[in-house]
């Protein structure tokens, strides 16, 4: 019973301490990728994984409000075939750059959870999205990573116990997805966030270090 009371102590004392405005950005963001149309991809590793999937699934069924736009979201994870082959073909530090090169347009989110924030798999997965034009956000704990200083966006969870850090992890996405579902039933496009390019002919968020 002392390990049970004491593993949640711990898990409570993060949640205290979790970083509320890079999450609140975070949604902005996913809010302004379904406003203009955007992709929204999901990928990590082992626990991470189930995540990004279950990430995905919450996004795409839990966040429909009647009326307002469906996400467009695919979880890079989900491909078991695809993910062998271009691991056995080629590198598994590609699985998911590889599937990424195929389909990300300029605009499009990469969500990117790694708990330790140094998958080389998910770092140059975040690195090409960038090179594209995509928008990036990294859920990771310990100190962030190389994935914390690379994305646009960065979560960190305050915390050194990889089950502690992926149990915020699904918390913190269960909280985006609820809370994107109650600002699209009140209709409240981030248009303070989004600026037009005429070359585009699109929306896109804007990080508020640059406002």
């Amino acid at each position: 019973m002392k390990e049970i009371c004491q593993y949640l102590t711990e898990v409570q004392s993060v949640l205290s301490r979790l970083p509320l405005e890079a999450l609140d950005e975070a949604i902005d963001v996913l809010l302004s990728a379904n406003y203009v149309g955007s992709t929204v991809f999901t990928l990590g590793n082992g626990g991470s994984a189930a995540t990004a999937s279950h990430f995905a699934c919450d996004l795409a069924k839990g966040a429909i409000v009647p009326g307002c736009p469906r996400f467009r979201v695919i979880a890079l994870t989900d491909n078991v075939p695809l993910i062998t082959a271009w691991s056995n073909d080629v590198a598994y530090e590609d699985i998911f750059a590889e599937q990424l090169n195929g389909l990300i347009a300029r605009g499009d989110v990469v969500v990117a959870f790694s708990g330790s924030g140094n998958s080389p798999n998910v770092l140059r997965a975040v690195e090409l999205a960038r090179q594209r034009g995509g928008i990036t956000i990294g859920f990771s704990g310990f100190d962030g990573g190389q994935l914390s200083r690379m994305v646009d966006v960065p979560v960190v969870v305050p915390c050194y116990c990889m089950e502690q850090i992926e149990d915020i992890h699904m918390v913190m996405c269960h909280l985006t997805s609820t809370t994107l579902r109650q600002r699209l039933q009140r209709i409240e496009p981030p248009l303070s966030l989004t600026f037009y390019s005429a070359q585009q002919g699109r929306d896109f968020w804007i990080p508020r270090s640059l406002k």
